[in-house]
This record gives structure tokens, C-alpha cells and sequence, in this order.
């Protein structure tokens, strides 16, 4: 059967005519939950650490800093440049990415529902930065946590206009790909922290 006997069958499957503009798609639905900041702080706690990842609240940016030198002493960095880093003076010495024992990044968003960090890649985010180092601290004020996933195509409804890669991090990386045993920080970080600053 030719292309055109096929294209002819599914147009009068639709009652359609040779030329026909296609009715436009239906709107997308995107649920939009409302919480409290608070609410949000403790889902997105609670679902980062059921996946062995690690929450550190912060009233400050100078306790986040704290937080994460205490976190990298002795240890080898490299930081994204991302801007929010720069005016909580987390400037660390940095090493090559590939030597690096930890990198740190901020977050473009957070996910309350399931504890996922979004980066938005681009001259502040390196996707390297957050994958490649055995640890990972990302470091974001409370003002970039947001319900869902829905929410965030909300905001961001055309990622490929904003950047050439969206990165979701959904706590240290885990594989079972081998004998179905669960074994972390194969395919990425084995650790990973997220400093919530109050804004």
C-alpha cells in the first residue's frame, strides 16, 4: 500500500479532507498545589533524606557558609559560578573537576513533592560540577523551592529556550542494574547535601 492510500485511510478514519488544518491541542492541565513555605521545607526534607540524601537548614547566608566549609575541610572543590554561591561567600579553592572530592552548585528550583534539585545548565551551572565529584552540596535559598513538577513547567514552560540542558537530581545516584542489587553513587554522586538558606 503507497504513503498516500495509508494518509488517505486515517484522514477519513478523522472525517478529514486532503488540506484540513489540524484543530489545535487541547490546553495542558498542570495541577497547581498550594503550600506554605514550611510545608514544602518539610516534604522536601522528608523525601531527599528517604533517599539517603541530607538536608541542612540555614537562617543565613553566613551559616551557609559555615555549613558548607565545615562540609568541604581537607577535602578537594569545585564550585559552579553560579551567583547566589558568590553572595554567600562560598568561594573555595578550586581543583579539577575530575580530582574533585566534592562539588558544589546552587539550584535553579527544588522540588517539595519529591526532593529533586532542577539546574538549568549555562554559564553559572555545570553539569559536570554536580555530576562528576563523588559528593555533591548544592546550596539554594528557600525561595527556589517550589511543589512540583508541574509547578515548575509553570514557570519554565519552554526549558530548550532557557537552556541546552535541564538537570533533575533526585538524591545520590543508585543503580540496580547489576544482580538487582542497589549499589549508590555509580553513575554520579554517592552523596549528596542541600543547604536551604531562609531568604
Amino acid at each position: 500500500m503507497s504513503r498516500e492510500a495509508i494518509l488517505e485511510r486515517v484522514r477519513t478514519a478523522l472525517g478529514r479532507k486532503p488540506g484540513d488544518v489540524p484543530a489545535p491541542p487541547p490546553p495542558v492541565y498542570l495541577s497547581q498545589v498550594r503550600t506554605t513555605v514550611e510545608q514544602r521545607i518539610d516534604r522536601f526534607t522528608a523525601a531527599l533524606e528517604a533517599l539517603a540524601g541530607r538536608v541542612i537548614r540555614c537562617p543565613s547566608r553566613d551559616c551557609a557558609r559555615d555549613a558548607v566549609n565545615e562540609i568541604i575541610a581537607g577535602k578537594r572543590v569545585i564550585a559552579s559560578r553560579a551567583s547566589y554561591l558568590r553572595e554567600c561567600g562560598i568561594e573555595p579553592e578550586w581543583t579539577e573537576c575530575s580530582r574533585a572530592d566534592v562539588g558544589i552548585t546552587g539550584a535553579d528550583y527544588a522540588l517539595a513533592d519529591t526532593g529533586t534539585l532542577v539546574l538549568l545548565s549555562g554559564a553559572e551551572e555545570s553539569r559536570l560540577v554536580s555530576l562528576l565529584p563523588p559528593k555533591h552540596v548544592a546550596v539554594l535559598p528557600v525561595s527556589r523551592l517550589i511543589d512540583s513538577l508541574d509547578e515548575l513547567f509553570v514557570r519554565v514552560p519552554l526549558p530548550a529556550d532557557a537552556t541546552s540542558s535541564m538537570v533533575f537530581i533526585t538524591g545520590p545516584s543508585r543503580t540496580a542494574d547489576i544482580e538487582q542489587i542497589l549499589v549508590r553513587g555509580v553513575h554520579g554522586p554517592g552523596d549528596v547535601t542541600v543547604v536551604l538558606v531562609d531568604d
